[in-house]
């Protein structure tokens, strides 16, 4: 196996153009963990931490748009504010030193259905920043960017650069469900991002269909329903639910039955809103 470690972003995208195999690690989080159980034996590994580029986060057009390589103690520490949700979903990776190590893009990277990440970004309206030496760079909406199980739009010659996702102007908030408090791997999980100017609100489903997703029905029920300036009625409240429990297409597995994660998803869904819903109430009574 080659060990390829570029110092700029140019000897990154010109390694990758050279060897479409390579496997890009940042933290290592879930690489390491496959290639020591065997599960894979990449030709080459692309080791990105030494590209600084890829550890920095601005606001650029008036979108925050964080590095691939920015871990996720710095989106707890630093983006708390204008990401929200994302850093809420950040607090609930791994261990300290998981944080400390893995990245939002290497969660990209890996597309897993129980990323952490995901539904966060999905809620948010994200856009991943993609890159390849010979064809140049592609902006693709996160809702687009999931195509299967740990599979994503990705082009082989393709890398990470960065995600873009608006600044939040509304509550946000992610939730999961876990065998356990810590250090685990979601059940299943849910994101809601308010966007009270736009008078709609984004939706994230986690580990709990073949790809992450929204609750595309959802989202409508409450754009057409909801009266920004009132408390939420019960009854669309329990449909909202509904709603989110089935856009989920879960399987069973070792982590729990996929009827318990389409009734999760629901309980999930009604508990962010309310969360958010309270919070916005407040922010317009202050």
């Amino acid at each position: 196996m080659d060990f390829l470690r570029p110092t700029t972003w140019e000897e990154a995208l010109a390694a990758k153009a050279d060897q479409p195999g390579a496997v890009p690690i940042q933290g290592g989080t879930d690489v390491m963990v496959e290639i020591n159980f065997d599960v894979r034996r990449p030709p080459a590994l692309l080791d990105l931490t030494r590209v600084a580029e890829l550890r920095e986060w601005s606001m650029t057009g008036g979108l925050c748009r964080v590095g691939a390589g920015v871990p996720y103690a710095a989106v707890i520490d630093e983006l708390g504010g204008p990401l929200p949700g994302l850093a809420q979903a950040s607090r609930t990776v791994g261990s300290p030193q998981i944080r400390n190590r893995g990245t939002v893009g290497g969660n990209l990277g890996a597309a897993s259905p129980a990323g952490d990440s995901h539904p966060p970004l999905l809620a948010a309206g994200a856009v991943v920043e993609v890159e390849s030496r010979d064809r140049g760079v592609r902006m693709i909406p996160a809702a687009e960017f999931y195509l299967g199980v740990k599979r994503s739009a990705l082009e082989p010659d393709e890398l990470i650069r960065a995600v873009h996702v608006p600044p939040a102007t509304g509550p946000q908030y992610f939730s999961k469900v876990g065998t356990r408090n810590a250090m685990v791997i979601a059940v299943c999980s849910f994101a809601i991002a308010l966007h009270p100017r736009e008078r709609r609100a984004g939706t994230g489903i986690g580990s709990a269909a073949p790809t992450p997703r929204r609750a595309l029905e959802a989202e409508e029920l409450l754009a057409a329903e909801l009266d920004w300036d009132a408390p939420i009625a019960p009854a669309l409240l329990k449909r909202f639910g509904e709603l989110c429990a089935r856009a989920a297409a879960p399987i069973d597995d070792v982590r729990g039955t996929a009827a318990y994660r389409v009734h999760a998803i629901g309980v999930l869904a009604r508990r962010t809103l309310t969360w958010a819903w309270n919070d916005h109430l407040e922010k317009r009574a202050a």
